[in-house]
């Protein structure tokens, strides 16, 4: 559903009385949250705000070209008038960047598994990225939609969408996007860097990933492992996408893929087309995200936490 008139107005009291904002964005971020971060981040700068921008993995590498993003860290420094979260579904989420620190006012995003955890809560479901949203709040925030600010945005819609290619894609996120286009953004360049580039490293982890690729009925997944990732030299802790090549395997309705992690957890992806919604069995295992597109981080062995989640993720297929 569409953001609470009544939240939005508490929105612009608070960012407006707000001289020193910290906006914060979940760890292993992708390009709606580093978009929406830089984004909102650089139109209060423009605003003659103070933001200080956190992300506590840091900005990937094929986001780095975006004007704002060398302004990331990865820890706050200093005090705040207001604390903003972007693309979020509960704080956890943030990793360990706000242990310790107060309750966050502000929590933008567009995610069914969203907790409503802060003292304003801009959620809106039928949003297709939390860029989205930002973009509808400058407006109401008195903030100007420039280039560096659409270029960040629009970094947003296109990856969260994969290209407006998802089931969620509507008239008002296209028409949005040619908003931000008509501010001198060249998509085609940003589609390039964000979709389409990758790293000789990645492309071989993907090669890893596909020689274990395993089926049961219309579910498939695949698993990559710590020395995976070593013996290609991948510097990532993520699946370089691979999961994006597996939801495009015919006659397949949810894909899933098992990321080793080097503190004894699991990182799972899920994929799943129009009609299923793995937001719930990601909910279920501590995570959260979108009914088509969701993931967790679950302790655990490979083994043990694979054999989990295929027994959930199962029960979707088969009911």
């Amino acid at each position: 559903m569409p953001v609470d008139e009544k939240a939005l107005i508490l929105a612009k009291e608070r960012f407006g009385a707000a001289q020193r904002v910290l906006l914060v964005t979940h760890a292993r971020p992708d390009g709606d949250a580093v978009g929406s971060l830089v984004g909102l981040g650089l139109a209060l700068q423009q605003g003659g705000r103070q933001v200080q921008m956190v992300i506590e993995d840091g900005v990937p590498s094929e986001f780095r070209l975006m004007e704002g993003s060398d302004q990331v860290l990865r820890r706050p420094e200093g005090q705040f008038d207001l604390i903003g979260l972007v693309d979020c579904s509960d704080v956890e989420r943030t990793g360990k960047v706000l242990i310790d620190w107060p309750a966050p006012d502000v929590n933008i995003d567009h995610h069914c598994t969203n907790m409503d955890y802060a003292r304003v809560n801009l959620v809106d479901l039928q949003a297709v990225a939390t860029a989205e949203i930002v973009a509808d709040l400058l407006p109401v925030l008195d903030l100007k939609l420039t280039k560096s600010v659409a270029a960040a945005l629009l970094t947003g819609l296109v990856t969260d969408t994969i290209g407006f290619r998802t089931s969620n894609v509507t008239p008002k996120a296209l028409r949005l996007a040619a908003e931000l286009m008509e501010t001198g953004v060249d998509l085609s360049e940003l589609y390039r860097r964000t979709l389409i580039n990758r790293s000789f490293a990645a492309v071989r982890l993907w090669g890893a990933g596909l020689t274990k690729v395993e089926r049961l009925g219309r579910l498939v997944w695949t698993s990559l492992t710590r020395l995976d990732r070593e013996a290609v030299h991948y510097p990532g802790r993520d699946d370089a996408d691979l999961i994006n090549i597996l939801a495009a395997i015919e006659d397949t309705d949810i894909s899933i893929v098992f990321v080793e992690q080097s503190n004894g957890s699991i990182k799972v992806s899920w994929r799943a087309q129009p009609g299923f919604d793995v937001s719930k069995v990601a909910l279920s295992f501590g995570g959260g995200g979108h009914a088509a597109a969701s993931g967790a981080e679950i302790s655990g062995s490979l083994t043990e936490v694979q054999a989990a989640v295929l027994e959930q993720t199962c029960l979707l297929v088969t009911h």
